[in-house]
């Protein structure tokens, strides 16, 4: 009769989370979710750089104005839409200011209110930027390959639940 000791001698592990296919465990979830964020974010990140003088969070904000009705956006738009706080969004915009991308305007009737609109430069380079973003985030995620459509949902359906939660 075999002992249960036996399964492990021959390579059985004990644990089902350790078999290819098992269900992770959540922290293993959360790691993969974490890396793959990281990893991309910094590819993506590099190659804006390298190629149209922007890191993705410029990117990010210029296309969020490019966007927005008459390519212009509140400053608390961007900062919601970027998930920044108001001095992070406002450092960012006055980087795309000194660049020549964006205008700082105040609203139209409530002129407390500061918005970031569009230059035709800024214009230019969100367009040229986007190709590259685009391209190099669709090859990335091609790696899911036929799983893309499962993976798709099962976030939406995580970021949904987390985003009730505060």
């Amino acid at each position: 009769m075999p002992r249960p000791d036996d399964a492990l001698a021959r390579g059985i592990p004990r644990d089902a989370g350790a078999v290819p296919g098992a269900t992770p465990r959540p922290a293993e979830t959360w790691l993969r979710l974490v890396q793959v964020h990281d990893r991309i974010t910094h590819r993506v990140d590099s190659a804006l750089h390298r190629q149209h003088g922007l890191s993705l969070t410029a990117f990010e904000a210029l296309r969020r104005v490019a966007e927005s009705p008459g390519a212009r956006a509140s400053m608390g738009q961007l900062a919601e839409a970027l998930g920044l706080s108001r001095a992070g969004v406002t450092s960012t915009v006055n980087r795309l200011v000194a660049d020549g991308l964006v205008l700082r305007e105040r609203g139209g009737t409530d002129r407390r209110l500061l918005h970031a609109r569009l230059t035709p430069a800024g214009r230019q380079r969100v367009e040229q930027a986007a190709a590259t973003h685009d391209d190099l985030v669709a090859h990335l995620l091609s790696m899911l390959g036929d799983d893309a459509p499962l993976v798709t949902d099962a976030l939406a359906r995580v970021s949904a639940a987390a985003r009730g939660r505060r």
